[in-house]
């Protein structure tokens, strides 16, 4: 690590402490444990970044991040802009793609169903922690003008703006109210007509919370669904690829010390910048498996990241251990579901996937061996394959529409 990136973590961390101190010098010994566990996490990332430094300059590697920022079309995409609003007033932002027109089924679609046309089927894409509706930016690039797709960023994330009720009430964020936030996006951008529902991590935690809080929208209205790397409940208990002794200290002392942090935001983001290369090696540990990712798709997850604030990260998180949404599955039983998840996620483990499929029997599985939790990024051909025929079995899309393929074409997608 440079001398300047030295000092800016070591100002970072002062600061974290400095927050902690004024609660005890009991919270001071916990930070000196947050501190070796985070180490935990960070050491084989941190390796990399070392042995990377033997042959390629820092220079080098900040010219190499400028030019895929520069040249990288990931995240570009752009639809029809709305805005929701969430009941406690948080502006909610979404896009939608409309479906093409197709002069040769129109008339027919005039003859079979009168004067006016059914609301086509709309699908809702709701993204992960840290991520914003760009993350689907393969599947919408493949979905584009087969049907109607609407993109949201969750309240905080994104172009979306940040929670009202934490800002201005000091209100924990919860689960339950991202369902609320997905029922006023669905309000305000598909209002009627059927809706296939699309989640990925986070995001699938908020469909079950929609359904938790609205069966009678999942039973009148919603036709399919697509659960991707996401988790139902026992987040608590997973350990993230570290030995015990470390996940345990993570688990007792990462919430207050992400707290502590993010009342030094500025600070703490000054840090992030100056050590972007420890952090580039953390998250694409976190977030892939595979050896060979294209390097402007890792740096695109690494931008998507980067921009959520230290404050949000630390706001969000506490919601996760809370989370239990295990019967709001009874919601989707009689639906077509697709779960699809990376074998190698260690951020929600693909054996949380495998506990969601054997509560809906109907289900269909699909595990990719060689895929961590970004595997809509990190595999979007596989993603693409499987939500293509959902939609198709759904009667969402025709069976001879054609769904463009991107990224790699090497399949690793197994049945469950």
């Amino acid at each position: 690590m440079s001398e300047s990136s030295a000092e800016a973590a070591v100002e970072a961390a002062t600061a974290a402490a400095s927050a902690l101190s004024a609660t005890g010098p009991a919270n001071w010994r916990r930070a000196g444990i947050a501190g070796a566990a985070i180490g935990v996490v960070a050491a084989g990332a941190a390796a990399g970044v070392a042995i990377e430094r033997l042959t390629v300059g820092r220079g080098m590697r900040r010219k190499a991040r400028l030019a895929l920022d520069s040249t990288g079309p990931y995240g570009a995409l752009r639809g029809t802009p709305g805005k929701a609003a969430a009941d406690d007033g948080t502006e909610l932002y979404y896009e939608v793609d409309e479906v093409g027109t197709d002069t040769a089924l129109a008339p027919r679609r005039r003859r079979l169903f009168g004067r006016k046309a059914p609301a086509p089927v709309t699908v809702v894409f709701s993204h992960g922690y840290c991520l914003s509706q760009d993350s689907w930016h393969f599947q919408r690039a493949a979905l584009r003008g087969v049907v109607r797709t609407v993109h949201w960023d969750q309240r905080s994330h994104g172009r979306s703006g940040r929670g009202v009720a934490q800002v201005r009430d000091d209100e924990p964020v919860t689960i339950d109210q991202l369902g609320r936030d997905l029922k006023a996006v669905i309000d305000a951008a598909a209002p009627e007509g059927p809706l296939v529902l699309v989640g990925h991590s986070m995001g699938g935690m908020t469909m079950m919370a929609l359904a938790d809080q609205y069966p009678g929208l999942i039973r009148d209205r919603v036709v399919g669904v697509a659960l991707v790397g996401t988790s139902s409940g026992r987040l608590g208990e997973v350990n993230f690829g570290l030995p015990v002794a470390g996940v345990n200290a993570v688990r007792r002392i990462l919430p207050g010390v992400l707290k502590a942090l993010g009342q030094r935001a500025e600070l703490v983001e000054r840090g992030r910048r100056a050590t972007a290369d420890l952090f580039a090696g953390i998250i694409k540990r976190y977030s892939f498996a595979s050896r060979d990712v294209d390097p402007a798709v890792a740096r695109f997850a690494e931008r998507l990241i980067e921009a959520t604030p230290i404050d949000v990260v630390a706001e969000f998180y506490p919601a996760f251990t809370d989370h239990d949404k295990t019967e709001a599955l009874a919601y989707f039983a009689e639906l077509p579901v697709l779960v699809l998840a990376g074998v190698k996620d260690l951020v929600t483990p693909s054996e949380h996937s495998e506990s969601i499929a054997d509560l809906l029997p109907d289900a269909e599985l699909v595990l990719v061996p060689d895929a961590g939790h970004l595997v809509m990024l990190e595999h979007p051909e596989v993603v693409i394959d499987r939500l293509a025929d959902l939609l198709t079995r759904v009667g969402a899309v025709p069976a001879g529409a054609t769904v463009g393929r991107y990224g790699s074409t090497s399949s690793t997608a197994q049945p469950g």
